[in-house]
């Protein structure tokens, strides 16, 4: 009887929409507006300009930014796990604290980006420009890939993408 209270209980939990986007938010944020500790999850914002608006906190896991504008766009301590970056322009971006697990940058620009602190594992850096990037360790990057176009500040590398 315990077991089966628990099994209802975990499957309540898990089907609960705390886990699921927020269209509101999402609405919000294609209307132009910062939203900082969102529920962004999955949301289509490819082609956008968000430049210098507030993500912090919020969630952006498996969203896609592909191709849009990011300049001076906040980050910090947002969940970007899985979520598509590819030829973001970024420039002044802060991702501080962010966590980029399995994200695509992929040909993005991240001129003058704050990156101190974010989680890069399993990140496909492959084309990116990220010589002007902030806050770079070589222990991120050791946990990302790359590519020969790949660029990075100087003295860092990063593992060739298998």
């Amino acid at each position: 009887m315990k077991r089966l209270a628990i099994a209802i209980l975990v499957a309540a939990a898990l089907g609960s929409p705390v886990f699921a986007q927020n269209a509101g938010q999402i609405g919000q944020v294609k209307a132009g507006k910062s939203c900082a500790k969102c529920n962004l999850f999955q949301a289509d914002l490819s082609y956008s300009d968000l430049s210098r608006k507030t993500f912090s906190g919020s969630r952006l896991r498996q969203s896609d930014l592909s191709l849009s504008t990011i300049d001076g766009t906040n980050f910090g301590r947002a969940d970007l796990s899985i979520a598509n970056l590819y030829g973001v322009r970024a420039t002044g971006a802060n991702f501080a604290g962010a966590n980029l697990d399995q994200a695509v940058l992929v040909g993005g620009y991240f001129s003058s980006a704050n990156f101190a602190g974010a989680n890069l594992a399993n990140a496909n850096l492959s084309g990116a420009e990220m010589a002007g990037a902030r806050g770079l360790t070589q222990a991120q990057l050791n946990k990302a890939c790359g590519d020969a176009e790949t660029t990075l500040p100087r003295g860092l590398t990063v593992p060739a993408c298998k």
